[in-house]
């Protein structure tokens, strides 16, 4: 059930806020149990074989962290994440690490076919964040409802933004909560509509020129070096537009309840070094890797050499989380080497100072912008990794950019009936808008400054954002095939 499909917009989430807002008036235990009961039939709808593993894996984290939270034990934590870890390694990396043994000693081992359950990445590394705050910080949650609904609330359930108990608990405890408010319930459906025109039209507008492009190197087809760059843009704006889109919409449901979701996205394109870019693009991602994997390795506490093999590690575990297939740690390896660049780069130069107030010169300007420039370029190259199902084709795709393809025309847009020129001006145009500077986040609050107070703007924007909502799923609708989020497939 897509936030994109008509069944989500028009059936499932009238219901939900209806029996939260009602029930709400009389329980707010009886509110959040009825949240955390539809947002399990959410995931139900997804993968209804997988939903009373995902009741265990709550189950079982709740009573760990109970335990954790009372004797503040290193064991019982220690259990807990090995447990977690464990139920993802064989659900992610079973098959992939069988494969790889069969292929190094000629075996034939299998372990038959592993479905991979949605958004087990998101609720593993979710829970695992709750045992670790269990024991570092003594947080406790005497409510199960409250913690079930913690895990498996519906707007973050399937691709995040990861989420830390200190930004949901005291929400589910406002009474605030759960009091239907016209005025949130309007800056939700706007910043909804905001997201759902970024999946419907812009992602799902670019996609065919990168599938094209990545599928074609995936045949064996040849690729120009104005195919393969074209390729490579589209994709990093298809991803780029998706994933803020669903992150985006997942904000404003939740203000639809009454709930703040962390931002995940800071117009990462605008960054001038790789560790910008990591604080701008999925930043709940970003930052559980930082607190609880680079840090918890010595951060840079022990000495550079020490330092730029956390960073390396980190990033290489980061690819890993993505997908169990070498592309995604050959991606994770790529950016963990471009931040022991960075660091030995910035460590050589020193840091640059300037006395306060003063003009900044046109050299530093310059600078910015070539440092801008670099970052997107290796941003891009490293993408291709990311969007490519094998090794072969990939380095297809880099031979091609390099020019080294030896190709003068290739057949693979042609043959998906797209036009370079059209791809070209699709991928200017959505460039200047994720360049833009003021992104969805910022027109989200303008949105909210707009509103606050005054009924009639209220009104206006509500049935402007419904409108437009109803337009953009009957856009997806007619298009016959539901084009899922990226991020679901990690």
């Amino acid at each position: 059930m897509l936030f994109t499909s008509a069944l989500f917009a028009w059936v499932y989430l009238p219901i939900v806020l209806a029996g939260f807002f009602v029930i709400g008036k009389w329980s707010e235990r009886g509110a959040a149990l009825w949240l955390f009961l539809a947002s399990l039939a959410f995931y139900a709808a997804w993968m209804p074989e997988f939903t009373l593993l995902l009741l265990a894996s709550i189950t079982f984290n709740y009573v760990v962290g109970q335990r954790i939270g009372a004797l503040r034990s290193k064991s019982w934590l220690t259990f807990g994440v090995a447990s977690n870890l464990l139920l993802l390694a064989y659900f992610k990396y079973a098959g992939f690490l069988v494969l790889n043994i069969n292929a190094l000693t000629g075996s034939e081992w299998s372990l038959g076919q592993i479905i991979l359950p949605i958004g087990i990445s998101f609720f593993t590394f979710t829970q695992i964040a709750f045992l670790v705050d269990s024991y570092t910080k003594g947080v406790r949650e005497p409510s199960f409802v409250h913690y079930g609904l913690f895990v498996t609330y519906f707007p973050h359930l399937v691709a995040g933004p990861v989420l830390h108990h200190a930004q949901m608990m005291p929400q589910f405890a406002r009474s605030e909560t759960y009091r239907f408010n016209f005025t949130n319930f309007t800056i939700g459906m706007g910043i909804f509509a905001l997201g759902l025109f970024k999946k419907v039209v812009l992602a799902d507008g670019v996609s065919p020129y990168a599938d094209a492009v990545f599928d074609g190197a995936e045949q064996g087809s040849a690729l120009t070096t104005e195919e393969a760059w074209l390729g490579a843009l589209a994709y990093t704006l298809q991803l780029y537009f998706d994933f803020s889109g669903y992150s985006d919409m997942a904000v404003g449901l939740s203000w639809m309840l009454n709930i703040r979701l962390p931002f995940n996205f800071n117009s990462p394109y605008l960054a001038t070094n790789i560790s910008e870019f990591w604080r701008r693009w999925h930043i709940s991602l970003s930052a559980f890797l930082r607190d609880y994997l680079y840090i918890a390795l010595g951060g840079n506490r022990r000495g550079d050499v020490r330092r730029y093999a956390n960073l390396l590690t980190t990033m290489i575990l980061g690819g890993l989380w993505h997908g169990a297939s070498w592309s995604f740690v050959l991606w994770g390896t790529l950016h963990g080497l471009y931040l022991v660049v960075q660091q030995l780069w910035s460590r050589l130069r020193g840091a640059p100072t300037s006395p306060q107030g003063s003009t900044v010169p046109a050299a530093s300007l310059a600078s910015k912008v070539l440092s801008w420039a670099l970052t997107l370029l290796c941003v891009v190259f490293a993408w291709v990794l990311f969007r490519s199902p094998s090794i072969e084709g990939a380095l297809a795709i880099y031979a091609a950019m390099l020019g080294l393809a030896g190709v003068e025309s290739g057949t693979s847009l042609w043959n998906a009936g797209l036009q370079v020129s059209t791809g070209w001006l699709l991928c200017a145009a959505l460039g200047a808008v994720a360049l833009w500077p003021r992104n969805s986040n910022e027109l989200g609050i303008g949105l909210r400054a707009l509103v606050q107070g005054r009924e009639s703007r209220v009104a206006f924007v509500a049935g402007a954002s419904a409108t437009l909502i109803a337009m953009l799923i009957l856009l997806n609708n007619s298009r016959g095939v539901a084009g899922a989020f990226i991020y679901f497939n990690f």
